[in-house]
């Protein structure tokens, strides 16, 4: 279920956990077009056969910055904001890569309202995302993204 939140309901938000998202797969077809988007070929994400023999995870694992570049898309399933006339990525404050996602694992997004200030023309939020392996304990991925909205 997508969740609206308008600017100026961000204050009764604040610590709380505001919306998580669908499943997403992460097949091998989505890990092979981030190598080629990012010329990052490294066998352990590309190579199966070898990867099944080889590496320690006994399959292909998508590229960190893979797990990392899923939280918008993530976000924007669950989330979305009234009154916003564009919206940026600001940046992050921290990202702990700390579980593999092995070919074919669901990855899913939980989003915290962590802090906001108002700044020209609209506000500054700070998320935190866990980024969570359908069945396993362990987060793929915590991170602290900062993104900015203008109204």
């Amino acid at each position: 279920m997508k969740i609206n939140i308008a600017l100026s309901a961000l204050p009764t938000w604040l610590g709380l956990e505001v919306a998580v998202s669908d499943w997403v797969t992460i097949t091998q077809e989505r890990i092979n077009l981030f190598a080629e988007a990012t010329g990052d070929h490294q066998w352990i994400h590309v190579d199966a056969e070898r990867a099944a023999k080889e590496s320690p995870f006994g399959t292909t694992i998508a590229h960190g910055f893979l797990t990392l570049s899923m939280v918008p898309y993530l976000k924007e399933t669950c989330m979305a904001y009234t009154g916003v006339k564009m919206g940026v990525n600001y940046g992050t404050n921290r990202v702990r890569f700390m579980a593999p996602v092995k070919v074919n694992s669901k990855l899913r997004g939980r989003f915290k309202l962590a802090a906001f200030e108002e700044i020209k023309g609209g506000v500054q939020m700070v998320w935190e995302c866990t980024l969570e392996l359908e069945g396993h304990a362990k987060p793929a991925c915590v991170a602290e993204l900062v993104s900015r909205a203008y109204s």
